[in-house]
């Protein structure tokens, strides 16, 4: 079976031909050091009375002048980001910002900049009801694997020159623009929020919202009628990314075809995005989105046309290619993810893990699968000698495959992993797409020894997300860290309560921590959340805490400390 669509894949090119090294020593591809330029801090004037800040960090925030002052669009990822739009803004104009719009939940991170004018003011914040509920979510029990994914994928641990220097992060110049550091953290939950369509009335202006899920399922589209103007997270400077490489819930195609039918449906005149420059002109927003949309469901349909025909994922991959158009608009070029990752995951999210092919059913582990290969091919040397050739005639994929027997085989030496190290550098030089030179020079950089990456690894909480969130979670988040080998044989519930009558509890049976409302529990924990948050995040112990008062401990007191050392933190251990 073969693709009528005989373009080569984009994911990277086959030898180093359109690598470029820069001034301060980066080596990449070309295409990937031309979306910095697009990338460029600039502040539009999108038309009169609308602004949109672009390169000031991962995201846009965007400003529209109404009839009772200004409306801010997104707030970033920190407070010192938040307000140098803010200073942008105010070379342009002194209204006051009298709103705040989200429209998802990724860049709002910058609220509280703000309310620094004027600390009295009242200021509405809006957005979809789930926007609370996914910052949360993304800081508490996934925490390890999301942050993790994050720094490989936004290259959060490159230098900022040398050969492995960041160039950009595809939909921005940095995550967490080192100009804004510290990074404060000031996000505010939207009070008034919505889950459907629905027309809302913000500083004197009519703004229609409808929902329209695309990298978050709390996304929305704001239309304001009164300016021809739409503001959306649907349209990105780059092919949209049906797959993050650093891990997320799946974007239905289908839902995002929805939602971008609604947009043109809508026949702006300025559409400004959470991501990349706004585009103005009717005809250029119909023309430009129509090929967006039609790119997207070229991927769906021809995943599902193969699928159905048999095809195993890694074939789709290495099958389905985007039409030749696809190359002429940044809209469409795989400049952020890449289109072989996106078909896999369509068909993984329409079909689940399994793909058909015999061998994946059930797949030996790791170790184990590298441990056989290698006696395959008779031996570690001649493993190393064949991936050495394979990189040496440009055979990449099949160098890396070589190159991870070696470092996940039984007892590696760092060579091999320096060898693994050096096909992913060399994938990370050859790709025009940003997610994947960061990810493969992120790993390429830990394999070698250049940047120990294993903390990321580790579930460390914060006493600021325990304090932040509901009482339910800073209890129930230990549920995944229960180690069962040591929770074996107990059943035991305890109740944990903390001030101003808040309680919930965690029973331990079966070698699970099932959260409950802690009625009925024979035990109870009680402590100030503030004492329950050093413990977690390791400021205290469990064993001093007590030894202070500052936690008491009622009923079977063995028992619970017992139960509470089944836990992976280090602050109940002792």
């Amino acid at each position: 079976m073969t693709s009528s669509h005989k373009k080569p894949s984009r994911s990277f090119e086959p030898n180093g031909d359109l690598s470029v090294t820069l001034a301060n020593g980066q080596v990449a591809h070309r295409d990937h050091i031309a979306q910095s330029q697009r990338l460029e801090r600039k502040f539009y004037t999108v038309s009169p009375g609308v602004w949109c800040l672009v390169g000031n960090g991962l995201s846009n925030q965007t400003f529209v002048d109404a009839p009772d002052g200004i409306i801010a669009i997104d707030t970033g990822e920190s407070i010192e980001e938040m307000r140098a739009a803010i200073k942008e803004l105010r070379a342009v104009t002194t209204r006051p910002i009298v709103a705040v719009l989200y429209t998802h939940f990724h860049y709002v991170g910058g609220t509280r900049a703000v309310f620094e004018e004027n600390p009295t003011a009242k200021i509405p914040i809006w957005g979809h009801e789930k926007i609370a509920f996914n910052r949360l979510r993304t800081t508490s029990e996934i925490a390890p694997a999301y942050g993790r994914g994050l720094v490989e994928q936004f290259a959060v641990t490159l230098p900022l020159d040398g050969e492995d220097g960041v160039v950009n992060v595809g939909l921005g110049q940095f995550y967490r623009d080192p100009a804004h550091a510290p990074h404060t953290y000031g996000f505010i939950a939207p009070e008034n929020t919505f889950n459907s369509a629905c027309s809302i009335r913000v500083a004197g202006l009519d703004i229609q919202v409808t929902p329209a899920p695309s990298d978050a399922d709390d996304s929305v589209t704001y239309w304001f009628d009164s300016q021809k103007l739409c503001v959306n997270n649907l349209v990105w400077p780059v092919l949209f990314n049906i797959f993050a490489i650093r891990g997320e819930e799946y974007r239905d195609p289908q839902v995002m075809l929805r939602g971008l039918d609604h947009l043109l449906g809508l026949h702006s005149e300025h559409l400004a995005g959470a991501h990349g420059p706004p585009i103005s002109g009717a005809e250029a927003i119909k023309d430009r989105v129509t090929k967006y949309r039609d790119s997207i469901q070229f991927l769906w349909d021809q995943t599902v046309r193969y699928t159905n025909r048999g095809m195993s994922s890694a074939d789709l991959g290495a099958t389905i290619r985007l039409p030749e158009q696809c190359d002429d608009d940044y809209l469409t070029s795989e400049l952020y993810g890449v289109a072989e990752h996106h078909v896999r995951q369509i068909r993984s999210g329409i079909f689940g893990f399994f793909d058909g092919h015999e061998a994946n059913l059930f797949p030996l582990s790791t170790q184990d699968h590298a441990d056989r290969m290698i006696k395959g091919f008779s031996g570690k040397e001649t493993v190393r000698a064949q991936t050495r050739q394979a990189i040496d005639s440009d055979d990449l994929r099949f160098a890396i495959e070589l190159a991870s027997w070696l470092a996940y085989g039984t007892d590696p030496i760092t060579s091999d992993k320096q060898l693994l190290a050096s096909a992913l550098r060399l994938v990370a030089q050859r790709t025009p797409a940003a997610n994947i030179r960061n990810w493969c020079l992120a790993r390429a950089r830990h394999l070698d020894g250049s940047f120990d990456a294993t903390r990321f690894n580790t579930h460390r909480i914060s006493k600021r997300q325990i304090l932040s969130g509901p009482i339910s979670s800073a209890v129930s988040i230990l549920r995944v860290l229960l180690d069962p080998t040591r929770a074996e044989g107990i059943d035991t519930h305890i109740a944990f309560n903390f001030p101003q009558d808040q309680k919930t509890g965690l029973h331990i049976r079966n070698c699970v921590a099932v959260t409950t409302d802690g009625i009925g529990a024979a035990n109870s924990v009680a402590c100030d959340m503030a004492v329950w948050a050093d413990i977690l995040s390791g400021a205290t112990t469990l064993s001093q805490a007590i030894a202070a008062l500052a936690l008491q401990i009622k009923g079977n007191k063995a028992q619970v400390l017992r139960a509470l050392v089944c836990f992976d933190v280090v602050g109940l251990q002792s």
